[in-house]
């Protein structure tokens, strides 16, 4: 389980996303569409197109999770 620590910041992707994109796929899309760094501490969420699944992807110093 990831816990981290203090305030989090969480960034919702507003458009659907191909749900066989790995976390590595995802942090790209995060630097691209949302401009922003995945590195950052940051949760991103993602949603599938029929919203019926979410993926998160965090940073937490050791690797995205």
């Amino acid at each position: 389980m990831i816990a981290p620590a203090g305030a989090l910041r969480v960034l919702v992707a507003a458009k659907p996303v191909d749900f066989r994109k790995g976390a590595e796929g995802l942090a790209g899309l995060v630097r691209e569409q949302m401009a922003a760094d995945p590195f950052s501490g940051t949760v991103h969420v993602f949603r599938d197109k029929r919203a019926d699944r979410i993926k998160l992807i965090y940073w937490d110093s050791t690797g995205l999770g």
